[in-house]
């Protein structure tokens, strides 16, 4: 599975080779929790447990919820407050889906975040990045359409605000709209439409876990240093590496036990925080909200989408340039999707040849602004679109497409990286001391997986 020297499995008894050669599920179960995983990984690795964990929570709670759940614009509403108040611990798995796509979207923004700075996505991995922008837009997709299956207020309106975006392609954007929509407005025909690609996109995401676990398991995980495993010798791999069993399990299974800790306390008494209070007031298309915000994982992608107004003079050239056909709304639906397909474009809209951000002095800097720029839009997005805010937007999403397009290719040019270990060894070693044998001593296991 991996090109990295290791012992593979190796079937001892007769019905273990009977087995291995018809069906080898355990020699690749075997080799997926045994392959040589980089040991000096810090406690940013933890994110890929945490997301599979809330996958299959989401899917689990998702198909208990369906089971009592009406999709029809009468009865929506009804049938989720049935779940919350008569069926036997409906509200905790109401309550414990709503949450997790909470800390879905935590945990994805953490686990890109990290790609980001420590350079995961540079060549072998462009493919493995390639894939985890499909799982989050997907996410995306589904989260949005599940936001709209209890007929609220905020999930009637924004799935009008939404789909209306489509409207807005130059020719065909009616046609898509209406194809959404299954008509000419948000209605029950959208709610079934939503609820079937609802519960079909989460197995669809599934099988992309699938495929992004096994692209990483050829080329081998990323690390801090972003030096590559040795793969001349086994002795050498096994001097930079350490199984994935027992050690990062163990790490990763204490992390996820933490991160749920606080899950649950959010769950039992806070359930609500990250809601919004006009979702629990039924849809009526004869009322608009006062202000019409989306969920918050969506909300730096919403204020870009309102950051281009007709006063912007990229739109107004734009507009021109096309004759029209580029207008604000159109432009803004460019920019949001664009502002995810310049963070897919990153391996090679990043010029540099040193893969993590630890021995990038200067890119540390604009990362870290990076990073604050993508919270001053999502409070930007949760604002009216007046006063202040608009021209707020406006800067965040300049700097999120100057920073693929315009730093990230400079600094590979300009920047003067710091000197890097010559071996993942030589960098655990510094940190951690050095080892008696080849899997980090009899000290190291404990100590290995944080930095």
């Amino acid at each position: 599975m991996s090109g990295i020297p290791h012992d593979h499995y190796e079937p001892k008894a007769n019905w273990e080779k009977s087995l291995q050669k018809r069906l080898p599920i355990v020699g690749l179960i075997y080799d997926t929790i045994m392959i040589p995983t980089p040991k000096n990984l810090n406690w940013m690795w933890i994110w890929g447990i945490v997301l599979v964990f809330c996958l299959v929570l989401q899917i689990v709670t998702g198909i208990i919820l369906v089971m009592h759940y009406t999709p029809h614009v009468d009865l929506a509403f009804a049938s989720v407050e049935h779940i919350m108040r008569n069926v036997n611990g409906g509200w905790a798995i109401r309550y414990i889906h709503q949450n997790g796509a909470s800390l879905f979207f935590i945990a994805v923004y953490l686990h890109i975040f990290r790609g980001l700075y420590y350079g995961s996505y540079k060549a072998p991995r462009e493919i493995t990045w390639i894939i985890g922008m499909l799982i989050y837009l997907l996410m995306m997709g589904t989260a949005f359409m599940g936001y709209v299956l209890p007929w609220g207020q905020m999930s009637f309106w924004g799935a009008t605000v939404i789909t209306g975006l489509f409207g807005a392609i130059p020719f065909v954007g009616d046609a898509i709209q209406t194809w959404l929509l299954g008509g000419p407005a948000v209605d029950n025909a959208t709610l079934n439409r939503f609820l079937s690609l609802h519960y079909l996109l989460p197995f669809i995401i599934l099988g992309l876990v699938i495929v992004h676990v096994w692209a990483f398991h050829t080329t081998g995980n990323n690390n801090p240093t972003g030096v590559e495993v040795r793969r001349t010798s086994k002795k050498e791999a096994e001097a930079d590496t350490l199984p994935f069993w027992p050690y990062f399990v163990i790490k990763d299974l204490f992390a996820l036990a933490v991160i749920l800790v606080a899950f649950f306390a959010i769950v039992g008494f806070m359930p609500n925080y990250l809601g919004h209070p006009d979702n629990y007031i039924e849809a009526n298309p004869l009322v608009t909200p006062a202000h019409i915000v989306p969920e918050w994982y969506f909300l730096p992608f919403y204020a870009i989408l309102r950051a281009f107004d007709g006063d912007v003079w990229v739109v107004i050239l734009a507009s021109f340039l096309t004759g029209g056909i580029i207008d604000a709304k159109f432009f803004g639906v460019l920019a949001m999707f664009g502002a995810i397909l310049v963070m897919a474009l990153a391996p090679w809209l990043d010029t540099s040849s040193v893969r993590s951000g630890r021995y990038r002095p200067m890119f540390k800097w604009w990362f870290w602004l990076f990073i604050v720029n993508f919270f001053v839009l999502m409070w930007a997005g949760a604002m009216p679109a007046e006063g202040i805010y608009p021209y707020i937007a406006l800067i965040g999403s300049a700097y999120w497409f100057a920073y693929f397009l315009v730093i990230l290719p400079l600094l590979g040019v300009i920047e003067k990286p710091l000197p890097q270990p010559d071996t993942i060894e030589e960098d655990f070693n510094e940190h951690y001391g050095k080892g008696g044998d080849g899997h980090g001593g009899a000290t190291s296991p404990a100590a290995s997986p944080a930095e």
